[in-house]
Parts: C-alpha cells; sequence; structure tokens
C-alpha cells in the first residue's frame, strides 16, 4: 500500500480500487491458460479466471415465453425434471392473482420427494393443491407475502428462516424452516429445509442480542456476503449488502483516517485490525467497534476481507444520556446550594433579632422560624415586630402561599410593603387593606395571610386578620384565641375589599402567641383540633419567659412536627 494516507473519501475509495486491481491483475497472471498445442483441436481449456468473472444479469422475461416445465408431464426436459436433483424440499408455485393482478396464492404444479419434517406432507403428494391449502401457515408466518414479492420484483428470496406453525389432527407442530426462492419465468420455484441445527439460530438471535454481524467481501469476484446482523446494523437488505466504497460513503468525516488506517491494515494482510469508527446510516451516527481479517489467497496476499462489527450505539447513547442527566443534577446541585446562599441571606436580612427597643418600651419577644423542606433557609412565612417613630410596636405574622424563591421573593415584598405601610400612621384595617391590593396586583395570583396590628403605649393591640388563625393570649394560665367577629378574607382574593380593626386590652403578664399555620395544619385533621394542641402547649410553659416558651414548643414533636414552613411569634407584656 502506497502513503501517504488518503485525505479524502475519493481518495480512499481511489486506493481500495487500485489494490483490488492490482490483485486481480496478479492472479490472471498466475492463472493464464496456456496456447492451445497440437492435437487440442482447438478447444479452450477451462481457466480459473472465469471465476473472476461477474456475468452479467440476463434481461428480464417479457412475458411471453413459457417455463420449460409449464405442461408438467413426466419425462419432459425443464426444470420439473430437475426438482429430484435438489437435496432440499422443493416445489414449482404458479401464481394465482386477482381481478386487480395482485398475488393472493399459488398453485403446486411440481414438487420433489424431500420430507422437512415428520408431519409435513411430501411435496410431490400436494401437486394440483394451492399453496395455502398446503401450507396454511404461510400466511401468518409472512412466507406468502414474501413469495408474493418475488413475483412482484424479480428479486430472490434467499435464506429467510420462517418459523413455520401448523395444525394437524388438533395438535399444533411447528418447525423453523430456512426458505429461498426465485422467479422461473412467470413461475417461482421455492425450496426449504430445516434448520440444521440449534446452533443456526441460536447464532442469529446472539448477532441481536449483542448487536453484532458480519461481512465477507471477496476481492476477485466482488461477491459481497453480509450476516443479518450486519444488515440490522446498517438498516440494509441483507440481499443487497453494501460494497466497500459504499462503506466508505457513510463514514463521518472525521473517522476518514481511522478508517483509512484500519482497511489499509488489513488489504496489507495484517491481522488482526482493530478500530472504532462512526458512520451515518439514515441520517443517523452509528458507532462500531470494527474487527478486521483478510483471507489469504494460494499467492499468500489476501483475497477477500473478513469483517465483524459490533453496534455501540445503544451504550454510546446510554452514556450521553447519564453524562447529561449527571450534567443536569450538577446544574441542580449548583442552584440549590445559590438558592441557599440568597435564602440564608434573606433570612438574616429579614427574620433579625430583637433590638433593646422593644425591651425599653415593656415588651420581651422571641421568635422562630422552621422550613418545611430542610434544605431551604427560609420559605413564605414571615414575622415582624418592631418600634415604630410614633412610639406603637409594630406586630404582624403573614404567610405567603407556596415555596422556594417564588415565595420568598413574595413573602419579602408584603413585609417590606407592611413596614412600609406603617409608617404611615394609617391603621391596622387600612394597612391590611392597601396591603391586599398589593397582593391582588401580582400577575401570579397568589393569595396570603396575615395578622398585622400595632401595640400603643396604652398597651392595647389594634389588630386586622386577613384569612390568618388568630393570636393566641396567654393570661391567668388561660389561653384562648382572641376573637375572629371582624376576620377578613386571604390576601389577593376580594380585590377592594376593607378589613376592620379589632382592638384588645392587654394586661401586665400577658404573653401574646402569633403563628403561622404550619404549627397547627396536620393532614387529615381539623383545624381546630391543631389550635387547641398548641394552646394547651402554651398554657403548659405560662411560667417561661418567651425565648424559653418558644424553645419549648420547638422541642415538642407534637407541635414540631409540621408539614408547612412554621413561624411562632411571642410577646410578652412587661
Amino acid at each position: 500500500m502506497s502513503f501517504p494516507l488518503p485525505d479524502t473519501v475519493d481518495a480512499l475509495k481511489g486506493m481500495i480500487g487500485r489494490e483490488i486491481t492490482s490483485l486481480r491483475e496478479a492472479v490472471r497472471r498466475t492463472t493464464e491458460r496456456p496456447a492451445p498445442g497440437p492435437g487440442s483441436g482447438g478447444m479452450d481449456v477451462a481457466s480459473p479466471l472465469q471465476s473472476l468473472s461477474v456475468l452479467p444479469v440476463t434481461a428480464e422475461t417479457d412475458g411471453t415465453s413459457r417455463c420449460l416445465c409449464s405442461t408438467h408431464e413426466p419425462g419432459d426436459s425443464g426444470v420439473c425434471s430437475l426438482l429430484a436433483a435438489i437435496p432440499a424440499s422443493a416445489v414449482l408455485l404458479e401464481p394465482v392473482t386477482d381481478d386487480a393482478g395482485a398475488v393472493r396464492d399459488f398453485r403446486i404444479v411440481a414438487g420433489n420427494r424431500v420430507r422437512s419434517a415428520e408431519w409435513l406432507e411430501i411435496p410431490d403428494r400436494q401437486v394440483g393443491q394451492r399453496f395455502l391449502e398446503a401450507r396454511p401457515g404461510a400466511a401468518n408466518s409472512g412466507l406468502l407475502a414474501a413469495l408474493a414479492e418475488v413475483v412482484n420484483t424479480g428479486r430472490p428470496l434467499d435464506g429467510r428462516v420462517v418459523d413455520y406453525t401448523e395444525e394437524r389432527l388438533g395438535r399444533i407442530h411447528r418447525a423453523p424452516l430456512l426458505y429461498s426462492a426465485a422467479r422461473c419465468g412467470l413461475q417461482v420455484l421455492a425450496t426449504w429445509r430445516p434448520v440444521q441445527s440449534q446452533a443456526e439460530l441460536l447464532t442469529i438471535d446472539a448477532q441481536y442480542l449483542a448487536s453484532m454481524g458480519w461481512g465477507n467481501w471477496d476481492l476477485l469476484s466482488g461477491k459481497v456476503t453480509w450476516s443479518e446482523g450486519l444488515s440490522r446494523i446498517f438498516h440494509a437488505d441483507v440481499r443487497m449488502p453494501w460494497t466497500l466504497d459504499q462503506l466508505c460513503d457513510a463514514l463521518l468525516a472525521d473517522d476518514l483516517t481511522a478508517f483509512s488506517e484500519f482497511i489499509t491494515s488489513v488489504l496489507a494482510g495484517e491481522e488482526p485490525a482493530w478500530t472504532r469508527i462512526r458512520f451515518l446510516v439514515l441520517g443517523e451516527l452509528r458507532t462500531l467497534d470494527l474487527l478486521g481479517r483478510p483471507v489469504a489467497g494460494t499467492d499468500g496476499r489476501p483475497w477477500a476481507v473478513n469483517l465483524v462489527a459490533r453496534d455501540l450505539t445503544p451504550q454510546i447513547r446510554s452514556r450521553r444520556r447519564l453524562a447529561e442527566t449527571e450534567r443536569e443534577s450538577d446544574w441542580l446541585r449548583r442552584q440549590t446550594e445559590a438558592e441557599r446562599k440568597v435564602a440564608d441571606t434573606l433570612r438574616e436580612a429579614i427574620l433579625p433579632t430583637h433590638s433593646e427597643a422593644l425591651a425599653a418600651v415593656g415588651l420581651t419577644v422571641a421568635a422562630s422560624y422552621r422550613p418545611a423542606e430542610p434544605d431551604a433557609a427560609v420559605g413564605g412565612d414571615w414575622y415582624k415586630c418592631r418600634l415604630l417613630p410614633d412610639g406603637r410596636v409594630l406586630v404582624a405574622i403573614g404567610d405567603a402561599s407556596g415555596h422556594g424563591l417564588e415565595a420568598v421573593a413574595r413573602m419579602a415584598q408584603q413585609r417590606h410593603a407592611l413596614a412600609g405601610l406603617a409608617q404611615t400612621g394609617a391603621s391596622a384595617g387600612e394597612i391590611t387593606t392597601w396591603l391586599n391590593e398589593l397582593v391582588c396586583s401580582d400577575p401570579a395570583g397568589q393569595t396570603a395571610t396575615v395578622v398585622a396590628g400595632h401595640i400603643g403605649e396604652d398597651k392595647v393591640l389594634h389588630w386586622a386578620d386577613a384569612g390568618h388563625p388568630a393570636p393566641l393570649l396567654l393570661r391567668d394560665g388561660t389561653v384562648e384565641p382572641l376573637g375572629t367577629d371582624q376576620r377578613g378574607p386571604l390576601l389577593g382574593a376580594l380585590p377592594g375589599y376593607a378589613y376592620e380593626t379589632s382592638s384588645t386590652a392587654l394586661r401586665q403578664g400577658d404573653l401574646l402567641v402569633l403563628y403561622t399555620d404550619g404549627m397547627v395544619e396536620r393532614r387529615d385533621e381539623d383545624l381546630t383540633v391543631g389550635i387547641d394542641r398548641l394552646a394547651h402547649a402554651v398554657a403548659a410553659s405560662s411560667t417561661r419567659e418567651p425565648q424559653k416558651l418558644i424553645d419549648a414548643l420547638v422541642a415538642d414533636p407534637e407541635i414540631a412536627g409540621h408539614e408547612d414552613d412554621a413561624c411562632v411569634l411571642a410577646i410578652r407584656v412587661g
């Protein structure tokens, strides 16, 4: 072989063509017949070169000539008389067509005496019968359609495995049969034999299961033979295998050099040669492991090439999907980490520790927030407790629907809006009404709940409720929810709704507990049951300071085992 390696497909095909031409010329020189000698009578001596010739395909019959055996009389010389010499079961079939010319059945006009299975009739005993009458399993097995295709296209049927099943005398019989057929004028010559061994079937199955196949390229005669497995890999008809040139045409451009090195080493007689090559087959990228072996002739040069291919396309696709999944998982992990950092920052910004300013006006405050999702730092629940410039203390707790950063964004919007509205000196009802308009204008259409109010210097709580659980009041060891007669709808539910303000006078020693529904709501349980449970827990810790009371609530599995974000705010009046 000449170097350098070809850098185009045409150059590669030219190199292969030159090597094959050189091989054929060398074989011709060693097999040339001598000139006729004296006494030869001028008769030609058969030359081995005849085996190198590819005979031209004869013209198809024009339909006017009749088959040699059309009379079907014993003793006539023709195909019928040759059936006995065929070592497999054989019949001559005459197509039976409908008015449109479509083949619907065949008539058996001749047959030999080779039985392919003990339960099948000898073919010559079925002469004169319709094929579907003699072989009723031919329709369901696809055999009839295959024979009709031979009539319609003229292409022979070569080694088709038919899983033939038939019921005889109340019993179901089955046999794998290897069928071949070809046109004979206007008729069809069909032969079949049982698959010789289970190993033959297993070989076909093994090629399918292992995504493997093999092919043989006879460089002298030009004949190409493919296995079923290789035909399946390249989506080609087993009767029309690809030449080496066609393989080159299907190469992925980036693999031209690798395939050139591979085929060069095989044609040079090196064995075994291995490579991994990608082909474009009907627009689909297929990755194959190729193992090549030259078949040496009498002169030691490779007269044929055997290739074994294993299709790695399914494994490549699986690895690609796995890699994509890993990349997606890694991206989700990074996104989760980023969200956690954002949430941590938001938590520090919107859920701060309580300043000494509240203690200066006689209030001791503690709070706790626990997200339902362990990896989250903050969710849609929130609280607000701070001293306003006019001397009042803003007290609020709310719950923006949803989870994740979207809920966090809505929560932050509502919390900061409330803080800004509280600076106006408006009443709790007015603030809640304005907050409702803000939530109603959100295109996301989400709702929220809130309890918002003020504790004045006279220790009176003025508050409004928008669909939120009422605060609990601990007084003299008894815990009761504040009255909810003036409770309004969820924020975002009714645009233009005017919320009312309720007033509750607080005494020294009172403990006010504000909470979100995550503290009391349980699946398949009435909400009042959860509120009573929380009230009993608060009563049990009535002597404790707000922070210790909240620590006790959080440590109580009946209270802390929430399925939603949970927030609780405790205020002791001094």
